[in-house]
This record gives C-alpha cells, structure tokens and sequence, in this order.
C-alpha cells in the first residue's frame, strides 16, 4: 500500500501533524511505504480556474512544488490529509491543495457516472483539529469535503477529529487519538 500524507499546519510540531505522523508510521511498520509533505514547506498556487485540465491536459497546467504531491496522491491507495482548523475552515494551505484536485475531474465529470481520473478504490483519512473544544463547532468541515472527495473517486473517507487541542497541548492529552491513528492505520492497511 502506497501512502501520501499531506500535513497542513503551518506549525512544524503540531497536533494535526502529530495525529497523521503516528497513523503513517504505524502503516509503514506494517509494511506501508509513505510520502509525507508540509504543504507549508512548498511554493504553489491556487486554482487558476483556467479549466485547461478539463480543455487541453489530463493533469493541472500548473508546473509548481504541488505537481509533485498530486502525482504521489494519484499514485497513492490511501491519502491523509491532516488540518487544524484556522477561521472556521481548513488551513489555506490545505485549501489550496484541495482546490488543485479538480485536475483529478474528467472534462464530463458533471453527467459521467466515473467523474474521476483517479483509479478506483482510494481511501482517504482527514485529521482534523481545532481549538474550540465544542464539537458542534466545525463539524460540518469534513462533511461539505467528502462530497468533492466522493467526486473525486475517495468512498472510503474516515475522520479523525479532535477538538479542544491548542499549541500547548499535552501528551497525556493526546494520547487518545494517537492511539485511534494507530487502530485506524492496522484497520485500513491490514486486509
């Protein structure tokens, strides 16, 4: 099983990056292999909204640090996406990579049935954090997603949410959802 991880906080030890880090070593020692990338790290663009995916190219005109993570995600069984949420939504770094996927449509992708350009049977993990420890507060985050995932050919989404974490965050009070990382990666791995 091939593995990209996409950590989208700007934060080098934060708790998104922490709860996807401990899911993809679990996966790797049970002989996964995985590619992970600080979107923060990278220089990318948006979107342009040019539709040459659509018109010209199967792939996005785009030729920046973010081609090469969406060619590992296109050649990956299973994706993690890992985001605190910052203002309500995804970080922007993340939301810039989420919005580079529409490369991954087919040009009829509005009536085909496979809208998809990615191979079938991806699966897909969203880590998501916040800081408001209300958990009606953001919830409806990896729902409005999952829509454009299943579009994209991701069925098989799982979340891993976390609220109430901050910078300050303790071990013992992480613990737990590292723990649901490593029984979620031997499920997922594991056939």
């Amino acid at each position: 099983m091939k593995i990209a991880c996409l950590l989208g906080s700007p934060r080098k030890s934060s708790c998104s990056s922490a709860i996807a880090g401990s899911l993809v070593r679990t996966a790797v020692s049970l002989g996964a292999t995985a590619e992970t990338y600080t979107l923060n790290d990278l220089s990318y663009r948006g979107c342009q909204g040019c539709y040459a995916c659509k018109k010209t190219l199967d792939r996005c005109i785009l030729n920046d640090d973010l081609t090469k993570v969406l060619d590992a995600v296109k050649d990956a069984d299973l994706l993690v996406m890992a985001s605190p949420v910052y203002y309500g939504e995804i970080t922007s770094q993340m939301k810039g990579f989420f919005d580079r996927t529409f490369s991954y449509l087919k040009p009829d992708y509005i009536t085909n049935a496979n809208p998809s350009r990615l191979a079938p049977g991806k699966r897909l993990v969203m880590v998501q954090t916040q800081g408001q420890p209300d958990p009606k507060m953001f919830g409806d985050i990896f729902s409005r997603y999952r829509m454009f995932l299943n579009w994209t050919g991701y069925k098989d989404c799982r979340l891993i949410r976390a609220c109430g974490l901050s910078p300050d965050t303790t071990d013992e009070t992480l613990a737990p959802y590292l723990s649901e990382a490593e029984t979620l990666a031997r499920e997922m791995v594991t056939p």
